[in-house]
């Protein structure tokens, strides 16, 4: 049966990840994620599950991946400065192969910045944060209820693509309380990882079949030992120098998210159908768009949301597919201009795309977002 309960987002986020399977969790505490982890101090032990406190971010994620490398659902979570001590060892993830979630609750920075003001300033870090080129995944919710849905998501494609996967939240989402019904949890889908358990003296634990993107995994401590490292690596998992096994790894690691974009991307939109003009906003800035688009629309403009659910990859394919009805892009996020610059790459110029950002750590209202199209089609009168 669902649940009725009144709920935190990040008390949301950890009732998700236990519902998904996740019974581990390291971490270290930092404003505005610290109740995920006091969250997950009390329930993960009512659940056979492990917690443990690190000395720092950067011990948490090493915990994390040896606990999901033994065959464990595991999860952290931390905020803008955690999260850039997390990047090295979330590229040795990447390379690795092992799943993984990383939550990071968004606050204003940089550096230590304003600790309980919200922001989404790590769009691009979430992206680009580690070295090399490297696939990712990347989630943003925007309400309660979803948190919870969308983090059971996060896991169940950090399993089926073997890989870390960003839960990007942010402190308006993560610090709201709302009534909210859980669904289900007979209704809810999970998946576990595709196992394989190899025979002999050369286990192959990176073997991928010809068209397939994604090897199996076998965890320590069920019978057999393999090498898991970070340097570029054969199937054996085992470092090699061969330039050509290397650029085979790190395209394949790439082509296992980008060729399943269509699979791993989604968006919300709202209003679209008939919309000319297009607010482009992720996470908590959504609530306010939706507002402002209801008072919008009730004024007689044709104003649509399109939502990126999936930050990374970018939905771009989503998004060219309404460029042809549209006049106009405004987008509308709590940074200087983060999915803008993807937004902007996507449309190509054939669409004015303006902009609507705070970065002071207060948030952007419905009056805000409704002075901007104003604005915006005053000086498109003009010219």
């Amino acid at each position: 049966m669902s649940k009725k309960l009144l709920m935190q987002g990040n008390e949301a986020a950890v009732e998700g990840a236990i519902a998904a399977g996740m019974r581990f969790f390291a971490g270290y505490p930092i404003t505005p994620s610290t109740e995920i982890a006091e969250t997950c101090a009390l329930r993960l032990p009512q659940e056979g599950g492990k917690f443990i406190q690190m000395e720092d971010e950067l011990a948490s994620i090493a915990a994390v991946l040896g606990a999901s490398a033994t065959g464990m659902k595991a999860m952290t979570a931390t905020s803008g400065p955690g999260f850039s001590l997390m990047q090295e060892n979330i590229g040795y993830g990447a390379m690795a192969e092992i799943p993984c979630v990383i939550v990071d609750v968004q606050r204003c920075g940089p550096s230590t910045g304003l600790p309980t003001s919200p922001s989404q300033g790590d769009y691009m870090q979430a992206k680009w944060g580690t070295h090399g080129d490297h696939p990712v995944i990347a989630l943003s919710p925007a309400s309660v209820r979803e948190t919870y849905t969308l983090i059971i998501r996060a896991f169940n494609l950090a399993e089926k693509y073997r890989t870390p996967v960003i839960f990007l939240m942010d402190e308006i989402v993560g610090h709201m309380r709302e009534g909210v019904e859980l669904p289900d949890p007979h209704t809810l889908i999970i998946n576990q990882r595709k196992m394989s358990f190899h025979d002999g003296a050369n286990k192959q634990c990176y073997f991928v079949p010809e068209g397939q993107f994604v090897p199996a995994m076998k965890p320590f401590g069920q019978g057999e030992r393999y090498n898991i490292t970070g340097l570029a690596h054969d199937e054996s998992g085992f470092p090699v120098n061969s330039s050509e096994i290397a650029g085979k790894l790190i395209g394949r690691l790439l082509d296992k998210v980008e060729k399943n974009a269509d699979d791993i991307c989604r968006v919300e939109e709202l209003d679209m159908d008939d919309a000319e003009t297009a607010i482009v906003c992720f996470g908590g800035t959504t609530r306010a768009v939706r507002d402002a688009l209801s008072a919008a629309r009730a004024a007689g403009k044709k104003v649509g949301m399109f939502r990126p659910v999936t930050v990374w990859p970018f939905p771009e394919k989503q998004l060219r597919s309404r460029l042809g009805q549209l006049k106009k892009v405004l987008v509308v996020e709590h940074n200087h201009g983060q999915m803008l610059l993807e937004v902007r790459r996507t449309v190509g110029g054939a669409l004015p795309v303006d902009f609507l950002g705070r970065i002071d750590g207060t948030v952007i209202s419905p009056e805000d977002i409704l002075a901007k199209l104003e604005e915006t089609e005053g000086s498109r009168h003009a010219e």
